[in-house]
């Protein structure tokens, strides 16, 4: 099945395998990149190329499980194609989703999802990070909707602090610092379909939480991102489980070091999940 992607999606996406060549020190106007993949039960493969026809020596990144947040990585600005792929997939055939010839652009700091949309289809949206800073003493919390459900509430003491949320939009709000017990219901209803769990706000980050997954499927799953320093010079601390070449060596053909920097960072990356 091949996805169009239009717009902005594709602008943040596909230019992921602009770092083919980057070297460890980032420069002044590289965005900083973030992918969350959130498409249950689809192990992937992904690949770039200078063109749409795609090889095995082109591949990525292999064996991409649902549910991992990579490590951020600076990427220069660029244009380049991506290809997901099933996991050890034909790259000769369709991708299951696909973007061609877009653009990162610099400066940015981008978390890409790959995840369902309410429809239950495979997508990718880029959603750019707020990192203005936060008041002493708060952090900011975002909620997004990243699952094939209807709108959902919010809630926090049984009472709703985000109404009506559709995928794949968000929703933010600065808090004093602490832990929120927090789930996820069905618009206008309070019967948690994630959740509870507890959500720790801390000072001067951005905790991101995506609900991913279906309802359909009872797959429903969070998992959760933040971002540091929003005091000062913000940086990103990612949630999932990658590991990736730690040395930031160039590799061959141009876009294998993208996700294989992605992948291999050294960091450890921590998905929370909340089963419904």
């Amino acid at each position: 099945m091949r996805t169009a992607l239009a717009g902005a999606a594709a602008l943040a996406v596909a230019a992921l395998p602009l770092a083919a060549f980057a070297t460890p020190a980032a420069a002044a106007d590289d965005a900083k990149v973030v992918v969350v993949h959130a498409v249950p039960g689809l192990t992937v493969d992904v690949y770039v190329s200078a063109d749409t026809t795609y090889t095995a020596e082109e591949a990525l990144l292999t064996d991409f499980e649902p549910g991992t947040v990579t490590d951020p990585v600076d990427l220069p600005a660029g244009t380049y194609n991506l290809a997901v792929f099933a996991a050890d997939g034909d790259p000769s055939g369709d991708p299951a989703i696909e973007a061609t010839d877009v653009t990162v652009p610099a400066d940015a700091n981008i978390s890409v999802a790959a995840h369902l949309d309410a429809g239950g289809d495979p997508v990718l949206t880029p959603f750019v990070n707020d990192v203005s800073e936060t008041a002493a003493g708060q952090g900011r919390l975002i909620v997004r909707h990243t699952a094939a459900a209807p709108a959902v509430d919010v809630l926090a003491g049984g009472e709703a602090v985000f109404s009506d949320l559709t995928n794949p939009d968000e929703a933010k709000a600065d808090l004093p610092a602490g832990t929120v017990s927090a789930s996820v219901a069905l618009a206008g209803t309070t019967d948690p379909v994630i959740g509870p769990a507890d959500v720790p706000v801390t000072e001067g980050a951005a905790t991101i939480v995506y609900a991913w997954g279906s309802a359909e499927e009872d797959s429903l799953d969070v998992a959760v991102q933040t971002i540091d320093g929003l005091h000062s010079a913000p940086s990103g601390v990612p949630s999932g489980t990658a590991d990736l070449p730690a040395d930031g060596t160039p590799v061959l053909l141009g876009g294998l070091a993208l996700l294989a920097t992605l992948v291999a960072g050294g960091a450890a990356v921590q998905v929370r999940r909340t089963r419904a």
